[in-house]
């Protein structure tokens, strides 16, 4: 069923209204998480001689943002709840733009690599291909994509407060493809588990040189 502008005006504001209004929660819950392995497959990845430019895309709290800078990189956040874009910028030191998902606003050829840990799900489907484009054009030619999502079997729809998308492997593929993307490395986390122990599916993917 397509969405209509109402549709996906109130899934964009419902779901930043839930990270709002638990973003102390949010925090609590997630700032000891070791997302080292994600951090490490985007910028392995990056061609050139550091300090590289890199946006956190759907940066949260900051925690991963204050990483990228801690390393010596020119790291940038997007956030849309208001409330998790303040503390980032706090936290991390960082600037940090509060833009929502289906509103970007992003320069072109700008960026070394895009860091989109756990926030690409939150896009519908029918909006995704829309937004990698415009992720595939903030990078600099040759730039690279890192995206981590909550996988499934291609369903949709609210999740308590939260709409979210989980596609999977072979869907994700097609999605991302599509935007001029060249697949690297994919992987399951958490690590060392049985699949289906891993609800995470990570991927790593080059904007070409055009």
């Amino acid at each position: 069923m397509k969405l209509n502008p109402q549709d996906l005006e109130k899934i964009a504001d419902g779901t930043l209204e839930h990270y709002n209004q638990s973003a102390e929660d949010f925090w609590e819950g997630t700032r000891d998480h070791n997302v080292s392995q994600n951090i490490e497959a985007l910028l392995q990845y990056i061609e050139g001689k550091p300090p590289f430019t890199i946006l956190d895309f759907g940066c949260g709290p900051g925690r991963d943002l204050k990483v990228f800078a801690e390393f010596g990189h020119l790291a940038v956040g997007l956030e849309g709840a208001a409330r998790l874009a303040v503390m980032a910028r706090v936290h991390s030191g960082c600037e940090v733009w509060q833009q929502d998902f289906l509103k970007l606003d992003l320069p072109h050829n700008h960026f070394d690599g895009v860091f989109a840990n756990a926030a690409l799900f939150h896009v519908p489907g029918q909006e995704l291909p829309r937004v990698l484009l415009e992720l595939h054009a903030t990078l600099k030619p040759r730039g690279v994509l890192f995206t981590s999502n909550p996988h499934g079997h291609n369903e949709e729809g609210w999740n308590r407060e939260r709409y979210g998308a989980y596609h999977d492997l072979e869907t994700w593929r097609r999605y991302v493809s599509a935007a001029g993307f060249v697949e690297l490395t994919h992987y399951y986390r958490p690590a060392g588990l049985p699949r289906e122990q891993q609800p995470w599916l990570a991927s790593v993917w080059r904007r070409l040189a055009s």
